[in-house]
């Protein structure tokens, strides 16, 4: 396993330990690959790079049974892709999008590539994500997102930010909460 591949696997794996996610949940990931290697968004994408990301992520979300989903590029207007499974799952409507690396990003197309029945969805609320080299993921979480500081604080040369989410607080001052929920 590479040393990406290895700090990729290492952030996922904190990530859902500590975020409460359960299985048949959702996880998003936005990556670009040019912020791993040092470079400016969109600049030097690189497929192998998306592919060796995916394979220290992939296996832990399987592993604990949660879905993966990949936030393309703006070029797709980041779309998400997904299985199609969590799709039906939570009412998500596909788009027409297949995503190449210059247009969705290396890790979306290396996402589409593995997954069994994948499909591109324009938005999704997950419970949980990861974002690596600041692609702005936060617009497919839940709408109480909460920031998490991860061991694993670079993947490559591109800052990794993760978040869980949590539900809304809803009540005023009498208001009594769930501290499992938190």
């Amino acid at each position: 396993m590479s040393e990406i591949s290895n700090q990729a696997k290492n952030a996922v794996t904190e990530l859902i330990k500590r975020s409460k996610i359960k299985p048949g949940q959702i996880l998003v990931v936005g990556c670009s690959t040019s912020e791993v290697q040092g470079h400016n968004p969109g600049t030097f994408s690189a497929p192998e790079i998306g592919e060796e990301i995916l394979s220290g992520i992939l296996p832990v979300t399987k592993e604990y049974g949660i879905y993966l989903a990949g936030q393309c590029c703006e070029h797709l207007n980041r779309a998400i892709i997904i299985e199609s499974e969590a799709a039906e799952k939570y009412g998500l409507e596909q788009v027409n999008a297949v995503p190449q690396p210059k247009a969705g990003g290396s890790f979306a197309t290396a996402l589409y590539k593995a997954l069994k029945e994948p499909v591109a969805v324009e938005k999704i609320s997950a419970h949980a994500g990861l974002d690596i080299g600041g692609v702005m993921i936060g617009m497919h979480l839940k709408a109480v997102a909460v920031p998490m500081r991860l061991e694993t604080r670079k993947i490559g040369e591109a800052l990794v930010i993760a978040a869980r989410t949590r539900p809304k607080f809803t009540g005023g001052e009498r208001a009594v909460y769930d501290d499992s929920l938190r």
